[in-house]
């Protein structure tokens, strides 16, 4: 008798009683009919299940199988070296494997090269209403809506994780191909089926992750595009056609230009409007915090350093700000902040337009444009010793004042409107509706933040928007720090002086009513009292030093 699967080498059969009732092919060899009535053996073999042997210098796998009249053993050779290693290691393989065939989470379904079904897993079949065996046999498209595996027979590619509607759910799929002696002979399929609310949850993280891509994919050709001219500089009142007036003259000057203004106004889209309209547009503009550069680093961050300069420094050497600003514009922000020491090798290079790079012997001509922004008074800082004389003079030859938002209220229907467009366009969302009471609400208040502050505002509303508009109730319910209408009174009442005094006398004393009538409206609280009346804080404590008892 001989076996007619080439893969099986030989079977023993142990009777009840422990005796050998049949052997053959290589279950007839001695040592293994030795092994096969070794009761301690055969008792750890049928734990097992699965069990290695290797004699002739050759390897086998053992099934042992037990059964009421006795243990069948069936002898094959092993499909390859790592299964021999796994069944010889492990000594629950055949649970591990038994599992993998049966698991209720993982569906498994195995072709053969002629894409027919040759095995579904029992919580496939029940997921497909099949009895058991009954697709075995039958092509996979007929059984399996939207399959993919047969494609694996064709091209003898792995797909892992990939997303199939079976029946009308979502589920995530990998496909396999089984190959011999390099030909595809065979492919399976495991398919997840976890509970629903899983399912879903994976769902939602990788909508999730493919909507960040998509934003950061926008943000990328938004950076890419990105020219900050004239069109940034949004709005159409008298404050803002006198500084696109101003800009347009001074852009295709050489002469230094220091650009002032409050925190928030858009003092850097002034810079980079200057720099598109001059004649070096198609060279970089080079940005400098001044405020950030530690006197430590200051020269080889803005005059570069050569190879080996210093512990750390770049093999190769790297070129300063003004190196790269070369042919181009380099702009100097928060230049009222930069320390005195910074200050003094600043003002070297303005004046010869050269520079030593650390570590070098030899000085650099590099050709820039200056351009410097601050929101501090420096000719105050002057004053105080804060900021040194020579170099004021030297970045102020053009002044370009840029109005803070309350010169320009006029402005914040088109600037909402703009940051609405933008922000809806960065998301990929509808864009909410700012109704006309949200709108003068907006209008209504101080913006000590200035332009910045209303795109927060604008922001944080267009994220809670309400029915795709975005109305008063939710700017003051997430506002920060915006105050409701009926907290700021449309009209003051004062005393008119009734004595001969003269116009400014009078206003003083309205001044000093209106101050005194806001520190009992906020009990006190001067920086709530500065905000409501827009003035600074120091002008308020001169005031109440001088004239409003509290």
């Amino acid at each position: 008798m001989e076996s007619t699967n080439p893969a099986i080498k030989g079977v023993v059969i142990v009777d009840s009683s422990g005796r050998i009732a049949l052997t053959i092919g290589v279950g007839a060899d001695r040592r293994v009919r030795a092994l096969a009535g070794d009761a301690e053996w055969l008792d750890e073999a049928r734990k097992r299940r699965l069990q290695p042997l290797i004699f002739d210098n050759a390897d086998y796998v053992l099934l042992v199988t037990h059964f009421q009249e006795g243990d069948l053993i069936v002898i094959s050779e092993p499909p390859g070296q790592t299964l021999l290693d796994f069944i010889g290691s492990v000594d629950f393989a055949y649970e591990i494997i038994d599992r993998l065939l049966s698991d209720p989470f993982e569906g498994m379904t195995v072709i053969d090269n002629k894409k027919r079904l040759r095995y579904i897993s029992p919580v496939h079949e029940k997921f497909f209403g099949l009895r058991h065996g009954e697709a075995n046999g039958r092509p996979v498209r007929d059984v399996i809506e939207n399959t993919k595996l047969d494609r694996v027979i064709d091209t003898g590619r792995v797909e892992i994780g990939e997303l199939q509607r079976v029946r009308g759910l979502e589920r995530i799929v990998s496909r396999i191909p089984i190959k011999r002696d390099g030909e595809v002979i065979g492919a399976y399929g495991r398919v997840m089926f976890k509970g629903p609310q899983q399912i879903e949850g994976i769902l939602r993280r990788l909508n999730t992750l493919e909507g960040e891509v998509e934003f950061y994919k926008r943000e990328a050709a938004i950076l890419r595009a990105r020219t900050y001219g004239l069109e940034n500089l949004i709005g159409s009142s008298p404050a803002m056609r006198n500084l696109r007036s101003e800009i347009i003259k001074i852009a295709p000057l050489e002469i230094p230009v220091l650009i002032r203004g409050e925190s928030g106004t858009g003092k850097e889209l002034v810079a980079h409007s200057l720099h598109q309209l001059s004649p070096r547009r198609d060279a970089a503009m080079v940005m400098v915090n001044s405020a950030a550069l530690p006197a430590t680093l200051v020269e080889s961050e803005l005059f570069g350093y050569e190879a080996g300069a210093f512990t750390g420094a770049n093999k190769k050497g790297r070129k300063g700000k003004f190196e790269q600003a070369s042919g181009g514009t380099i702009f100097l922000d928060e230049i009222g902040d930069m320390p005195l020491e910074v200050q003094v090798k600043l003002l070297r290079v303005l004046q010869d337009q050269m520079v030593e790079r650390v570590g070098g012997d030899r000085p650099y001509q590099v050709d820039f444009r200056l351009i410097t922004a601050t929101n501090w008074d420096l000719k105050q800082l002057v004053t105080e010793g804060k900021f040194r004389l020579d170099l004021y003079y030297r970045i102020s030859a053009l002044v370009i004042e840029v109005p803070p938002l309350r010169q320009r209220i006029g402005d914040i229907p088109e600037l909402a409107e703009g940051f609405l467009n933008d922000i809806a366009t960065r998301h990929a969302r509808p864009k909410p509706e700012l109704t006309s009471d949200a709108l003068s609400f907006l209008m209504e208040q101080r913006w000590p933040g200035n332009v910045r502050e209303l795109r927060h505002e604008i922001e944080r509303a267009f994220v809670f928007a309400e029915d795709g508009r975005i109305t008063t109730d939710v700017l003051a319910r997430y506002g920060d720090g915006l105050s409701q209408p009926q907290e700021r009174p449309t009209t003051v009442p004062v005393v008119v002086p009734t004595e001969p005094t003269t116009m400014k006398e009078a206003l003083a004393q309205v001044e000093v009513e209106v101050i005194r009538q806001a520190m009992t409206r906020h009990k006190g609280n001067k920086k709530r009292v500065a905000t409501e009346l827009g003035i600074s804080r120091s002008y308020l404590y001169k005031m109440l030093e001088g004239h409003v008892a509290h």
